[in-house]
């Protein structure tokens, strides 16, 4: 295939269960033409206990070839700093990596005064750090020049979370993540770069109870919860054209939540 005829290219990140946000808008690009690489790390969703196969990531690679996408499975631990830079390596020599998700996260439920420096730490390292070395990975292999008429050369999203009190390391690392992204926006714009965040809200994708399901959808204005298609019909809005000039925006999409 001609590079001119060749699909674009998305590393996109957390896709460890087919019940999932990152699994969702993996399958959505494929559709969309992207092919992918597709990361995850099978002892966090292990030690999450939640709905999940044994081959989940493997059956969402099948489904991505399907739609007609070049797939690579890419395990790997992101608080590993190292890892970054290998995930937007993985793809053939010569070719460029177009497209980057930061989907993955490290959650542990805690407070100001039952979080450990441990728990801190790995928070940090996995929530941001890797979102700073796959961000810079990612640019680094983007020429830096006139980009002529908002050309876009990569684009950028990011799930994020408001979540404070009792969730605390969790909300902290991703309000580090907010400005990072943010802050690529802007730095990267020589590169052709858009870059922005989504905050999905509550997400129906196996860890709530019935009771608390039936909260949060009496709570949502919208009358519903969150389901994994809807973050992943608006991260493939923000990667098509038509999405291009939305930039440095974190974006809530959480059926009205915060307005109830």
């Amino acid at each position: 295939m001609s590079p001119s005829k060749q699909r674009p290219l998305a590393v996109v990140t957390g896709v460890g269960r087919r019940r999932s946000i990152a699994s969702t808008i993996a399958v959505g690009l494929a559709a969309d033409g992207w092919d992918l690489v597709l990361n995850f790390w099978q002892p966090y969703d292990e030690r999450l206990n939640l709905d999940r196969g044994d081959d989940d990531p493997q059956a969402v690679a099948a489904e991505c070839r399907d739609a007609g996408a070049e797939v690579a499975l890419a395990p790997g631990d992101l608080g590993d700093p190292a890892l970054p830079a290998q995930l937007i390596g993985t793809h053939p020599a010569g070719r460029r990596v177009d497209g980057l998700v930061l989907s993955h996260c490290e959650s542990v439920d805690s407070s100001i005064l039952t979080t450990d420096v441990e728990s801190w730490d790995r928070h940090f390292a996995v929530n941001t750090r890797a979102s700073w070395l796959l961000i810079k990975a990612f640019a680094e292999q983007l020429p830096e020049s006139h980009i002529p008429d908002g050309t876009v050369q990569g684009r950028i999203v990011a799930l994020t979370s408001d979540h404070t009190a009792e969730n605390l390391p969790y909300g902290a690392s991703k309000g580090a993540l907010d400005r990072l992204v943010i802050a690529a926006a802007v730095e990267l714009a020589s590169r052709g770069v858009r870059s922005n965040l989504i905050n999905p809200g509550p997400i129906d994708t196996g860890w709530m109870d019935d009771g608390l399901r039936e909260e949060m959808a009496r709570a949502t204005p919208a009358g519903r919860l969150g389901q994994p298609q809807d973050t992943a019909d608006l991260v493939r809005f923000l990667f098509s054209d038509a999405g291009s000039w939305i930039n440095g925006q974190l974006l809530h999409s959480n059926g009205g939540l915060q307005t109830s």
